[in-house]
């Protein structure tokens, strides 16, 4: 298999850490260069379909985007340590704050970076910075919820880590671009962002 990864971008930063959890070496990286526009070619799109990395081409040659999606084919011929769920119940519950963290908080933050900093404006037609502040807010509406959810939750979808976590982790992390840190008043929020970023596998790829 080839992951087709970007150090530049977060999105491939949710597969390394998965494929960090999990322990998978056998994965060839191959690096896409999205500052030189290498994810827009035509070889790159026919293979993939959209102009997005990470990309996982698997041997008979299928593609599957999407950072999520990835890992969850990962996880399905890698299991342990288990990161989406065991049963229907812990699945869907893992399924509902993944979704929460990737709307309501990792895409905003990630549009507030891209918005403001400098040196990705190559990746937009122009700053808008209204439109990135309208993102800061609404991550820190989300970042509100979480901090009261965190209070009586050691991890966000499961009294263990999961790629909920990883998904919202990244997305905090991913602002620290533009020296962003959450309010401090949300203690509960920063202790568990603390011990994501304790874990080793944390430090993929970074």
């Amino acid at each position: 298999m080839k992951l087709y990864d970007s150090h530049r971008a977060p999105n491939p930063r949710r597969v390394r850490w998965v494929m960090a959890e999990k322990g998978i070496e056998d994965v060839e990286i191959v690096q896409v260069d999205i500052m030189s526009g290498d994810h827009r070619t035509a070889e790159y799109r026919s293979r993939v379909g959209v102009p997005h990395v990470p990309a996982l081409e698997l041997d008979d040659g299928t593609t599957i985007s999407e950072s999520v999606a990835i890992g969850r084919y990962l996880e399905s011929i890698y299991p342990e340590p288990n990161l989406f769920g065991v049963d229907a119940r812990e699945q869907a519950i893992v399924e509902m704050w993944t979704r929460r963290c990737e709307f309501y908080l990792a895409n905003p933050m990630m549009l507030n970076v891209r918005l403001t900093h400098p040196a990705l404006a190559v990746l937009e037609a122009t700053p808008q910075p209204q439109v990135a502040e309208y993102n800061r807010v609404s991550a820190e509406r989300f970042m509100k919820t979480l901090d009261r959810h965190l209070a009586d939750h050691p991890f966000i979808a499961l009294d263990r880590f999961t790629i909920a976590d990883i998904v919202g982790a990244v997305g905090l992390d991913f602002a620290r671009l533009v020296k962003y840190r959450p309010p401090e008043e949300f203690t509960h929020l920063a202790r568990w962002l603390d011990e994501c970023r304790a874990r080793p596998a944390a430090k993929a790829g970074i």
